[in-house]
């Protein structure tokens, strides 16, 4: 935004007459914090705050009115001894743990936990879409026809690819 000398000028009236600033930027067409930042530059007075509007010392005092709070804990009772400290009463007995039942790990297997081959058959997205899931070598997540696809030598692309 540039400020022209006719905009500056109207911004002093508008700011003299006692316009908001918010007020000031709809009539000059600027945003608010536009019209605040070239009145900071400007060095115009400032603004009376909008939360003292009637100016200090004016006006009856507040009285302050002390909030009434309940009690936080129940009045003893009077079958409670007033001689029953936290520290002389008895510890609470810890109330045994069940202890959950002995469950045998599974044996490892060789590729985490696949058994099934995960070779992707058709496109994915698609209802056709599926895994191979015939049993998987041991240590590979394929089966022995998807592992040959899968695991070729360099010197074999290299021939292929000749």
């Amino acid at each position: 935004m540039e400020w022209s000398e006719e905009t500056i000028v109207h911004l002093r009236a508008l700011w003299a007459e006692g316009h908001s600033t918010a007020e000031i930027g709809r009539r000059l067409g600027v945003s608010k914090n536009a019209v605040v930042g070239k009145a900071h530059r400007l060095d115009l007075p400032a603004r009376p705050s909008p939360i003292r509007r009637d100016g200090p010392g004016t006006g009856q005092p507040r009285r302050c009115v002390p909030r009434t709070v309940g009690p936080t804990l129940p009045p003893l009772s009077s079958a409670q001894p007033l001689t029953a400290l936290p520290h002389t009463m008895a510890p609470p007995r810890p109330r045994p743990v069940p202890v959950p039942p002995r469950v045998q790990a599974p044996p490892p297997r060789p590729y985490g936990r696949l058994v099934a081959c995960c070779w992707p058959i058709g496109e994915p997205g698609t209802r056709e879409f599926h895994f191979c899931d015939a049993e998987s070598e041991p240590g590979k997540p394929y089966c022995e026809e998807h592992a040959k696809r899968a695991y070729v030598k360099l010197r074999d692309r290299r021939e292929d690819a000749a």
